[in-house]
């Protein structure tokens, strides 16, 4: 069995830290309002940079690995994201709870992330991920991990994409 590859969306894919003023080079902005974008938080749609080259490149890890949405975008992931980098519907983690307590002071999403992958290996890609998480990770999980913590100014870059694929192989 393929280990999966979990992707996170805000950080990984959309760079939403980099300067509000310049795009980053290769991406394209677009508007969005996803379910839990509401009225309270902006009257204008989302903005959401992609690099339509990073579907190619997750679909070249699709050999290597089960491709699956670690987001807070969920499902909606599928109608958001997805499309505008030419990826198919995927799996994703559907969250019991969104950033609540977690344990021993990981990221909310660690606990959920280990409870999706069973005994599976799997690397998973977010901009959260800190040391606590792998030392937690790294204790619970019972086979290979790949925590890769993504500078959300920056998104995935080439030397991430290979990374994954060496960690696969």
């Amino acid at each position: 069995m393929k280990p999966l590859l979990l992707i996170d969306v805000d950080g990984p894919l959309n760079p939403y830290a980099a300067r509000p003023q310049r795009r980053p080079e290769g991406y394209s902005t677009h508007r969005m309002r996803p379910t839990g974008w509401t009225a309270k938080e902006s009257a204008k749609p989302l903005r959401v940079w992609l690099n339509h080259g990073h579907g190619a490149e997750l679909l070249a890890l699709a050999d290597a690995y089960e491709l699956v949405w670690a987001t807070t975008w969920k499902d909606e992931a599928n109608d958001w994201i997805g499309p505008h980098l030419g990826l198919p519907r995927l799996p994703f983690v559907d969250w019991p709870a969104m950033h609540g307590r977690a344990p021993r002071g990981t990221f909310w999403k660690t606990q959920y992330v280990l409870e999706y992958a069973g005994e599976r290996p799997f690397a998973w890609i977010d901009d959260d991920i800190t040391a606590m998480d792998r030392e937690y990770v790294d204790q619970r999980h019972p086979a290979r991990t790949l925590l890769m913590r993504i500078d959300e100014q920056i998104g995935l870059v080439r030397g991430d994409f290979d990374a994954l694929a060496d960690w696969a192989a």
